[in-house]
């Protein structure tokens, strides 16, 4: 992508909040099989660690959520509803959890790739949802929790390539069912790629 530059790891260094909002318009990135699928981040949400039970960390660091304690800037899958792969990155300093689930991107390059993971060619489709992006992104907790976004190396990465998001929209957050009120979901005003 041209003059795109890999995120520093002092970007996630922040508040999930913080981290949530300056990801709007950054470029999702992922190498698979050599080709590079990419996509604008369009929607996001926070989640705060031992302060908030929505949180997958607010129970406390075990095996399955230790990214989230971890190193900002890495990733974290969790699997939902027995059936959808979600995509999350580490933020706060290192031993304090949170995490910024992403949920929607504008797919950029590779979108042939992409439907044929989706099984469908519908652009609005292919990644409006943080189980479809991560279908159609080939992520899987096996393949890519705790790779480090911040690593030129990594599979995943996401790169500032200096477009503004726009206007951004804060809502309650969706699809949980603890702290449902706390308005920590962030979204590109407008965009058609937007989850439900």
């Amino acid at each position: 992508m041209g003059k795109a530059k890999l995120l520093p790891r002092r970007f996630y260094a922040e508040a999930p909040d913080v981290v949530a909002r300056g990801l709007l318009g950054k470029v999702l990135a992922r190498r698979l099989d050599g080709e590079w699928l990419t996509g604008r981040i369009v929607e996001t949400e926070a989640y705060f660690g031992k302060d908030d039970p929505a949180a997958h960390a607010y129970v406390g660091k075990t095996e399955r959520n230790a990214v989230l304690f971890g190193p900002p800037g890495h990733v974290y899958v969790y699997f939902i509803y027995g059936m959808h792969w979600c995509l999350n990155v580490s933020c706060e300093p290192d031993g304090t959890p949170g995490g910024v689930l992403i949920r929607a991107m504008e797919p950029l390059e590779g979108l042939e790739t992409m439907a044929r993971l989706r099984g469908t060619a519908n652009r609005k489709l292919l990644a409006a949802g943080p189980g479809r992006l991560c279908q159609a992104l080939g992520i899987t907790r096996k393949g890519q929790n705790g790779i480090d976004v911040t690593d030129r190396g990594s599979d995943v990465q996401i790169w500032d390539d200096r477009t503004k998001p726009g206007r951004i929209m804060t809502t309650p957050r969706i699809g949980i069912k603890k702290a449902v009120d706390r308005p920590h979901r962030y979204l590109i005003a407008g965009s058609g790629y937007v989850s439900g």
